[in-house]
């Protein structure tokens, strides 16, 4: 293949070797948006038509039962879309530069060259990649052969292993690397572009080459390829993609700058780069037969990279960050009556990209995955996994098979244990009371009725005379209000204690591991949005949390506070009294804490300083809000310590008197070169109380020099909740949906709108004119169950307000 960076354009020839079935006399393959110049079969010219659903039908006499040699020369543009080919842009010495790279997954292979673009069919790749001069190519794997001929830069790479097209990717461009090796002598790299300093390589590259001897030593199976590079990309729509040898990733997710990036930022880089790495295993050398498996790649990646991020670092507490990140995100999602199961059935090709929803493939999958390991223990998972990669490697499977090898290895019938939860959507609410326990399906909102059952693993501790296991609706047993359920968070249920049992539990909360308290807060603001308790009972709960030093169960107390603060928003005695609320549980931890950092902190410390802080801020303390806008400087703020510097930022846009202010960062925010800083300053922008400024830094959204398109959704959800700016927010999306169409429109991204929109929304207009924007969408393979459950979401919101908003605001103010 030839690229042509300068006039974004690219010629091809591929050769597809393969079987056909029947004599039809023709061979169908997948070609998008490319511009096929010819074709032949066996040698000789053949004619070619379009069908639907992207497909290149091959006509020729010579297409009968057996073996053919297909050859297709074509063509096609480079777009800015973050799929197929497409370019990265990023400016250096002045100059304003590109990266051409790819992005395949789910079904964009087709949009590069044609193919059969499914996961089940497999093949061997020959890569040969014409460029200019000067820059450095990378693909899949080695380079065989590069040389320079008549003025172009010809890169052969070694054949591939068996893989599906799209984990098949390259990368060329100016850029540099560092690079190590494993124990077992595998190549590792880094690689980002030239505008970032060598120096922010450092962490992933110590880092992967850990991960990677992990894996292999937990799986007992070596890594399959030579090498692995790991590729900074300054665009990227997804967080990173695990193309085979070739792992890609935003910027934020693999480079760490030792002066500016904090523990929190190092900890998401080390649970990305484990993620993608175990997909080398998990979805690469044995990969789903069809994206109804997805989960089989993504639940399992998303769960063992704590394991690894666990093993290097143990001081992290990753498990309480799987808790707090997967855990509540995946328990409200999947509450939602028309959430998606984990195995989810595909009817059209525009579906596919909704699958990947994060809460449920991801965090939900990866939950069961978790609890599966519990249920039948670490060796025989091992055991399992090992069978799996080894029976099945470079072929592709169903769920079926592996619970079929985790089941030999535990000697536990695993498919019927596990088929109800990755069949079904939801998950239950088990009932203590005394004398039994019992289960029901746990919703959010409006929702059909429903008998759904699942095999709960009780993990009660004292377990006392309780089963293993509740698999009926309800059982008669006895309970001590001394019981904890669910302890560990082994579990995807929530669980609603009597009264009593309640009381006696928050009264020795202290004596509950950090997980368990986590998890004990986070059922009840659950129990409240699904009606079980009243809204006020958070109210009464969090002051049980003042003594409280971990971090993540500090973050899951905050979010206690702003689960109550749409209770108050037109109320501003009542709103002032949470205020207080907020300010009176946290300030012992601030007292302790300060703002600023020590150099004996902890990791927790570190990490809870900023949640602190943001409490006080919210509580609107004078004084704190003084000292926190009196540490921010334009000059020197990049330099500020990075666990409190968005907050500092958020503090001087909010509360500082400076009108230029947002002016200025902006201009920053346009020519730095670190990802994080971006970040960093769009969360501060975004607190901004003046509509006006939003209203700008929206259209700003729409100028790619300015936000880049990946990084669109995070201003609009930020302006979006944000109380002073959610109406302008709302607007612009409306106003500009032909654009969002044009920019995301077949990326896995577009869905996102939709459904971050409908988590914004707060008032009965807002939910009518979301249904009257959305509405006609719904016929939309790619939005329609979004749209369904965004309804859902925003009713379920407005009842809970209309059940508990005079409750809440009676209660805080007395």
């Amino acid at each position: 293949m030839s690229l042509d960076r300068a006039d974004h354009k690219f010629h091809g020839l591929v050769t597809v070797y393969g079987a056909s079935v029947g004599d039809s006399g023709t061979i169908s393959l997948h070609a998008k948006d490319l511009n096929i110049v010819s074709a032949l079969v066996d040698g000789h010219e053949a004619t070619f038509d379009y069908g639907e659903n992207d497909e290149l039908i091959i006509s020729s006499d010579e297409i009968s039962d057996g073996q053919h040699v297909i050859v297709i020369d074509f063509d096609g543009d480079i777009t800015d879309g973050m799929h197929g080919i497409y370019p990265c842009y990023f400016n250096h010495d002045g100059q304003r530069k590109q990266l051409i790279a790819t992005q395949f997954e789910s079904h964009h292979a087709r949009e590069a060259f044609p193919c059969i673009d499914e996961p089940e069919a497999k093949a061997t790749f020959d890569v040969t990649l014409t460029t200019e001069t000067g820059v450095e190519v990378l693909s899949n794997m080695p380079i065989a052969r590069q040389s320079e001929q008549e003025g172009s830069l010809v890169t052969s790479f070694e054949q591939s292993p068996r893989m599906s097209t799209y984990l098949l990717a390259w990368v060329v461009g100016d850029m540099h690397s560092k690079s190590a090796k494993t124990k077992t002598g595998v190549d590792v790299n880094i690689w980002a572009t030239s505008a970032q300093g060598p120096e922010q390589l450092d962490f992933a590259l110590e880092y992967a080459v850990k991960s990677i001897e992990f894996f292999e030593d937990y799986f007992d199976v070596p890594y399959p390829l030579p090498k692995i590079d790991h590729v900074a990309l300054p665009d990227f729509s997804s967080g990173a993609m695990e193309n085979w040898g070739l792992i890609t990733y935003r910027e934020v997710l693999l480079l760490a700058d030792p002066k500016r990036t904090g523990v929190s930022g190092k900890h998401a880089i080390a649970t990305v780069v484990s993620h993608e790495l175990a997909h080398q295993w998990f979805g690469n050398l044995v990969t789903m037969k069809w994206w109804n498996d997805l989960w089989l790649n993504e639940s399992f990646a998303d769960f063992v990279e704590h394991i690894a991020v666990d093993h290097i670092h143990p001081e992290w507490d990753t498990w309480l960050d799987f808790t707090l990140s997967r855990g509540i995100a995946a328990l409200r999602r999947d509450a939602i009556d028309g959430v998606q199961s984990v195995k989810v059935e595909i009817h059209h090709p525009d579906e596919i990209s909704t699958i990947f929803d994060a809460a449920i493939v991801y965090g939900k999958g990866a939950r069961l995955m978790k609890m599966l390991r519990s249920y039948i223990g670490d060796d025989a998972f091992r055991k399992g996994i090992k069978q799996y990669f080894t029976k099945f490697a470079y072929q592709n499977t169903e769920g079926a098979d592996l619970w079929q090898c985790l089941s030999e290895a535990s000697d536990k019938d695993v498919g019927s244990f596990m088929n109800a939860w990755l069949l079904q959507p939801g998950y239950p609410v088990l009932k203590v009371e005394p004398g039994s326990i019992s289960q029901e399906q746990f919703f959010i909102g409006n929702h059909a009725p429903s008998q759904r059952q699942w095999p709960i693993l009780l993990s009660a501790n004292p377990a006392g005379d309780l089963p293993e296991m509740l698999e009926e609706a309800k059982l008669d047993v006895t309970t001590s209000e001394n019981q904890r359920f669910n302890t560990g968070d082994l579990g995807h249920f929530v669980t609603k204690y009597s009264p009593a049992h309640l009381d006696n539990l928050l009264s020795t909360i202290a004596e509950a591991s950090a997980i368990d308290r986590l998890t004990l807060l986070n059922d009840q603001t659950l129990l409240v949005r699904g009606g079980y308790e009243s809204s006020t009972t958070l109210v009464d709960v969090l002051p049980h949390y003042k003594a409280e030093s971990n971090d993540t169960v500090w973050d899951i107390i905050s979010m206690t506070v702003s689960e109550l603060k749409k209770f108050v928003e037109d109320d501003e005695a009542a709103k002032q009294k949470l205020r207080d609320l907020s300010g009176s549980v946290a300030l012992p931890t601030f007292k302790r804490l300060g703002i600023d950092p020590s150099a004996d902190d902890s990791v927790t410390d570190t990490k809870l300083r900023s949640t602190a802080l943001a409490m006080m801020l919210y509580s609107e303390d004078r004084s704190i809000i003084k000292d926190t806008v009196g540490r921010f400087s334009l000059e020197t703020f990049a330099d500020l310590p990075a666990e409190t510097r968005p907050l500092i930022i958020s503090a001087a846009v909010r509360y500082g008197d400076d009108p230029s202010l947002v002016d200025s960062l902006v201009d920053i925010y346009k020519t730095t070169s670190s990802a994080e800083l971006r970040e960093d300053i769009m969360s501060g922008l975004t607190s901004t109380r003046s509509p006006e400024a939003a209203a700008s830094l929206l259209d700003y959204c729409m100028d790619s020099d300015v936000v880049r398109p990946q990084d669109v959704a995070p201003w609009f959800i930020y302006l979006l909740r944000n109380t002073h700016t959610r109406h302008i927010a709302w607007q612009w999306l409306r106003d500009n949906w032909d654009w969002i169409i044009k920019t995301y429109s077949g990326d896995k991204s577009f869905d996102e709108f939709p459904r971050y929109a409908a988590s914004g929304l707060i008032n009965d207009q807002q939910l009518q004119e979301y249904k009257d924007f959305f509405g006609p969408m719904s016929d939309d393979p790619s939005l329609r169950r979004t749209i369904a459950m965004g309804i859902s979401e925003i009713e379920g919101r407005l009842e809970l307000l209309s059940r508990d908003g005079d409750a809440v605001r009676d209660k805080l103010k007395s």
